[in-house]
Formats: C-alpha cells, sequence, structure tokens
C-alpha cells in the first residue's frame, strides 16, 4: 500500500519511517529501494527522498537501486543524524528530567540531543547557573535573564557541533556544581559506553565535577554496547529513560540506580 497526500508524511512519521529504514539496511549490509517501498508502505519516490536525507547523514551510501550500510560508528556521532531520530521520547526524558532541577542550581549538560532538549525546558527555571561544551546550548542560554552562562573551550568539532579534548577536560576540572545531566550512546545493566575516546574523556571530566549525577537515555540506547566503557551504571545517583524500556532490564537497573520513567504518550 503506497501512500497518499503528503508524499513523506508528517516530521513524526518520516522520522519512524528512516528509523525503519535504517535499522533494515544496517541488519542486512544492503537493500534495495523496491525492498524498503515494500517495507515502509510508501512510494519509490518517496523511499529515494528518505535515502537521499540518510546519504546526505551519513547512514549508507546509494548504489544504483539501492544502498548500502555505512558503520553506524561513522553517523551516529552525527548530531545531525542525532537530532532526526527518537525525538518524542528524548523530549518526554527531558522532561521528566527537567523535574530534578531546581532555580538557583549549578547544571552541566553535554552535548547530547536530549541535553539539548532539556536545555529549552530549563530556560523557565532560571535563576541558574549553566556550564556546557554544546554550541546549541550556548545559543538557548544566551541572553536569558537570571542565566550564568559558562561555555566550555577546547576543540571543535563539527560532528558533535560542540568542543572536546584535553582544554575542554581541564576547563570541566576547576569547577564543581551541584547537578551534571549527560547522555551516552550505549548501556546495558551494568555499564555505559560510547564509540568515542574524547568524548568519553569530556563525559568523565563532567561527571566527576557534579555533586549528582543524572543519565539520560531513551530506550534506542539500551541492552547496547559500544567500543569504549564510560563508567558504571550505579555512579549516576539518577536514570532518566522512557516508558519502551524492556520492564526485565527496568528492574536489573533498578537495583543498581534511582531510575525514572517518563510516558511517551505513545
Amino acid at each position: 500500500m503506497t501512500s497518499t497526500g503528503n508524499p513523506g508524511g508528517s516530521a513524526r512519521s518520516q522520522d519512524a519511517r528512516r528509523q525503519t529504514i535504517t535499522e533494515y539496511v544496517l541488519e542486512r549490509s544492503t537493500a534495495t529501494a523496491a525492498e524498503l517501498a515494500e517495507l515502509t508502505g510508501v512510494s519509490l519516490m518517496t523511499v529515494h527522498r528518505d535515502l537521499d536525507e540518510l546519504a546526505r547523514l551519513g547512514v549508507v551510501r546509494k548504489f544504483r537501486g539501492g544502498v548500502s550500510a555505512l558503520p553506524s560508528s561513522v553517523f551516529e556521532s552525527s548530531l545531525d543524524y542525532r537530532m532526526g531520530v527518537n525525538r518524542a521520547e528524548k523530549e518526554a526524558v527531558a522532561a521528566a528530567a527537567a523535574e530534578l532541577v531546581e532555580p538557583g542550581m549549578s547544571v552541566m549538560l553535554d552535548d547530547s540531543t536530549t541535553a539539548l532538549a532539556l536545555a529549552r525546558l530549563l530556560v523557565a527555571s532560571a535563576p541558574l547557573t549553566v556550564v556546557t561544551n554544546a554550541r546549541r546550548v550556548v545559543e538557548v542560554f544566551a541572553g536569558v535573564p537570571q542565566t550564568r552562562l559558562i561555555g566550555l573551550g577546547g576543540e571543535y568539532s563539527h560532528t558533535h557541533d560542540s568542543f572536546l579534548g584535553v582544554p575542554c577536560a581541564e576547563a570541566i576540572e576547576a569547577l564543581s556544581v551541584d547537578m551534571v545531566l549527560v547522555s551516552t550512546s550505549a548501556m546495558d545493566a551494568a555499564t555505559t559506553y560510547h564509540q568515542e575516546q574524547d568524548v568519553v574523556m569530556v563525559k568523565r571530566a563532567m561527571l566527576a565535577a557534579g555533586h549528582r549525577k543524572v543519565l539520560l537515555m531513551d530506550a534506542s540506547k539500551t541492552k547496547r554496547t559500544a567500543l569504549h566503557r564510560l563508567c558504571p551504571v550505579d555512579d549516576f545517583d539518577h536514570l532518566v529513560v522512557d516508558d519502551a524500556v524492556e520492564p526485565s532490564l527496568l528492574t536489573e537497573l533498578r537495583e543498581r540506580t534511582d531510575v525514572r520513567v517518563a510516558g511517551t504518550g505513545a
């Protein structure tokens, strides 16, 4: 069955379809456009538009009649890619995490897309002191009344649209904040992970600078691992997840930390 009306559907349905395509191609390494049209129930023209966008984001490589997958580590680091996936879940996690932040606190936010969603909510929680290495988070708070904003320098990463490296880690080490809120690319019941060593270094420095540590994770990042270990789950004071996390995993996680489940309304 092919779609009618808006050829791409709503933004949310478009994101969900592209995520389905991504997972299908990653699992099989290659796929034809005809396969993907059958899988998603949309026209070949719509599938080709999706594949053009996924190729732009570095998720797939197009060839005549189909696509092949690029390594997941290539595109999972891309801010443009991360901004487009699991948005409803990230917004729900951000809303639940915002309840932990009280006016007058000092908070440190990393360069994750979930932290960016949280930043937009925290504008209403001023007065705050906000520390971040993420350029887009700086943009959110720049000029907000009663907000002291501290931007962390370092080596600029176009992929992450943030500042990383040893200079960033050293700047963090000079600070102490009430709460650090971070996300990462993968976790299992015991450990958190990330695929990039430079990112791990900065996140570890952030966690060491916080009196309370909060991990923000949507369900797509759970029951996974990545190349580098970040830290044990029980290093966090709070874990905020969405309601798609498997109950058995929630049980295990609750043995290690305080777990808050955000409803997505799905």
